[in-house]
C-alpha cells in the first residue's frame, strides 16, 4: 500500500464503484484473501475505511497467517481488519454479525491443478458447500461467488464470443477437468441454496488474471511471463502462442467483484474482462518482452506442467452483460502490463508483492 502507482489504481478502480454505501458499517469475510484477488478486494475496503470512512469490518479468511500478516502488514492491527485461520474444506464457525461473504478461494494454476487435483475439486464444491451454509446460519445479505471462463471449456467454432448462456465442452474424464467442473458444481450449489434457501447469490466468472498481486508461485503463462521479465530472463513459451484468450487486469478484477456485490442480479452470472484485454499468448509475450528488454524463447513444458494446461485455444468472454449493468473495464493490455511490471519492480515494495 506504500506503493503510489498501486494506491492510485485503487484509487481510479474505487471511482467507478456505485452504491459502496451498502458495505458501510458491515462485516464482510473474504475467503481466499491473500491470492491475486481478494487481497486487492481487500485493499480496496482498507483503503475506503482509511480515506472514505466506510467502517467495513473485514474478516480476511486463508490457511497461512505468515503469508497473511507479511500481505496486510499495513492493516494487521487495525480496528477493522481480522484474519480468520481455516481451510474452507472444514466447517467454518465465525462468531458475531456476518453481512457478505466473497469466496475467492481456490487453485487457479495449472501446476496446483496437477499436484493437488483433489484439493482443487473440494475447495471448489466441499469448500464452497462450507461457505453457503455458513451463509445461510448468519442470514447474510450475499453471497459472492468467484467462477471462471474455464467452465465453458473448449471453443468448437460455433461462437466468436462466450455469453454467459454459452453451454462449452468439457472432458469430465480428465484431471485436468477438477478445475472447471468444480467451478461449474460451485455455481450449481449456489443456485441450490437459492433455491432452497432464498440465498442471495451472484456469480462473476472472471476471464484469466494478471496484476501487481500475482503469486509468484503462479504458474500461469502470463504469471510466468511477467516473473520472467521482472528477472530479466527470456520469456518462455511452452506453445505455438496461437491460443487466444481475454484476460482482466487484477485490480479491476476485483473492482468488478465489488462491483458485482454491489449492483448484480440475484441468481445472476457476469462475465469479467477487459474490453481491450484479448491477446494471443505469443502476442502478449511479445509485449512483456519489449517493456523488459529481454526476448521470447520456445521450450517443452514438462510433463507435470502439461497435465495442468488448458486445452481450450480460443477463449473469448462477451461482457456485454456486465457493461450493461454499468461496470467497464477500459484499460488497454500494454497498460496493465507495464503497470504491473512497474509496481513490482519497485524495490521499496518487492518482499511485500512476492508473498
Amino acid at each position: 500500500m506504500n506503493n503510489k502507482l498501486y494506491t492510485q489504481e485503487l484509487i481510479q478502480e474505487i471511482k467507478k464503484l456505485k452504491n459502496i454505501d451498502k458495505l458501510a458499517n458491515t462485516t464482510i469475510l473474504i475467503a481466499g484473501a491473500t491470492g491475486m484477488i481478494g487481497s486487492c478486494i481487500v485493499d480496496i475496503i482498507m483503503h475506503l475505511n482509511t480515506n472514505a470512512h466506510l467502517n467495513c469490518t473485514v474478516i480476511a479468511l486463508g490457511r497461512n497467517e505468515i503469508r497473511a500478516q507479511k500481505r496486510f502488514k499495513d492493516y494487521w492491527n487495525d480496528k477493522n481488519f481480522f484474519f480468520e485461520k481455516n481451510d474452507i474444506n472444514h466447517k467454518i464457525e465465525i462468531k458475531g454479525k456476518l453481512d457478505y461473504i466473497i469466496h475467492a478461494a481456490s487453485n487457479t494454476h495449472p501446476l496446483a491443478y496437477a499436484k493437488y487435483p483433489v484439493e482443487t475439486i473440494n475447495t471448489n464444491v466441499i469448500g464452497t458447500n462450507n461457505l453457503l451454509n455458513l451463509a445461510v446460519s448468519h442470514h447474510i445479505q450475499r453471497f459472492v461467488f468467484l467462477s471462471s471462463v474455464e467452465i465453458y471449456g473448449e471453443n468448437r467454432g460455433d461462437t466468436e464470443k462466450f455469453d454467459e448462456n454459452y453451454l462449452g465442452y468439457l472432458n469430465c474424464n480428465t484431471l485436468r477437468a477438477g478445475y472447471p467442473e468444480g467451478k461449474r458444481v460451485g455455481e450449481s450449489l449456489c443456485q441450490a441454496y437459492n433455491a432452497q434457501y432464498n440465498l442471495d447469490v451472484v456469480i462473476p466468472r472472471l476471464a484469466r488474471s494478471f496484476g501487481p498481486t500475482m503469486l509468484m508461485s503462479d504458474s500461469k503463462a502470463m504469471s510466468q511471463f511477467i516473473k520472467n521479465g521482472l528477472e530479466s530472463k527470456n520469456i518462455v513459451l511452452k506453445s505455438k502462442g496461437e491460443q487466444e484468450y481475454s484476460y482482466i487486469y487484477s485490480i479491476d478484477a476485483a473492482g468488478a467483484v465489488l462491483f458485482c456485490l454491489l449492483n448484480g442480479k440475484t441468481g445472476e452470472a457476469y462475465n469479467v474482462a477487459g474490453n481491450n484485454c484479448t491477446v494471443k499468448l505469443k502476442n502478449a509475450a511479445n509485449i512483456i518482452a519489449d517493456i523488459c528488454n529481454t526476448k521470447v524463447i520456445f521450450e517443452l513444458s514438462d510433463m507435470i506442467e502439461a497435465k495442468g494446461y488448458s486445452k481450450a485455444t480460443k477463449a473469448i468472454l462477451d461482457v456485454s452483460k456486465l457493461n450493461n449493468i454499468g461496470y467497464v473495464s477500459n484499460i488497454d493490455l500494454n497498460t496493465a502490463l507495464k503497470e504491473t511490471i512497474d509496481i513490482l519492480s519497485n524495490k521499496e515494495n518487492e518482499s511485500e508483492n512476492n508473498f
